[in-house]
């Protein structure tokens, strides 16, 4: 039996607000479709599990070695966008991350297990890095993987999509957002 949970991941002022430190002209794009996959696995009473990239003020994260400091616990930047996070909502959860991938170094895995999770849905931002790093510790991690291809997108979108490919042949499947609905109904 197939059981599915929805993955937003990044859906936070740091790349959706306009003000964010890593805002990028395209990145609202995703809101819409997320905002509709999130609606249909509310409705659904699908788990969520919301994404979100935090790292500690005043301390060395290796991450710092590629990208400046951002995403700060507790500011403006880490805060969940408009819409997003899991509020009241019950069946869903936060996740934590200080690397790209929502599995390294956090209870993710075991917790998708632990709920008899079998396929993920993913969805945010950004496509070559968070997500596709997620997508390959989920695939890893033995998930069935499916990505929302209006959900998710990238500055850079040359890298977006030839991680969309990439994805497409070894990882899982890009769906549009259309059929990744029906999945979680």
């Amino acid at each position: 039996m197939t059981r599915t949970a929805l993955m937003l991941i990044d859906m936070q002022n740091s790349f959706l607000h306009p003000d964010g430190e890593n805002f990028y002209p395209t990145a609202p794009e995703v809101v819409a479709p997320a905002k509709r996959l999130l609606a249909a696995a509310r409705d659904a009473g699908v788990l969520v599990v919301h994404v979100a990239e935090r790292h500690r003020e005043g301390f060395t994260d290796y991450e710092q070695i590629r990208l400046p400091v951002h995403c700060l616990k507790g500011g403006f930047n880490s805060e969940f966008h408009e819409g997003f996070g899991p509020g009241n909502h019950a069946g869903e959860i936060t996740i934590e991350k200080r690397r790209y991938s929502a599995f390294f170094a956090t209870d993710l895995g075991l917790f998708l297990r632990e709920q008899g999770v079998t396929r993920v849905v993913i969805c945010g931002v950004k496509t070559n890095v968070c997500v596709r790093a997620t997508t390959q510790d989920a695939f890893a991690n033995g998930l069935e993987v499916v990505i929302a291809r209006e959900a998710t997108n990238s500055n850079r979108p040359n890298l977006a999509e030839a991680s969309l490919e990439d994805i497409d042949r070894y990882f899982g499947k890009v769906l549009p957002v259309d059929d990744c609905v029906a999945l979680l109904a």
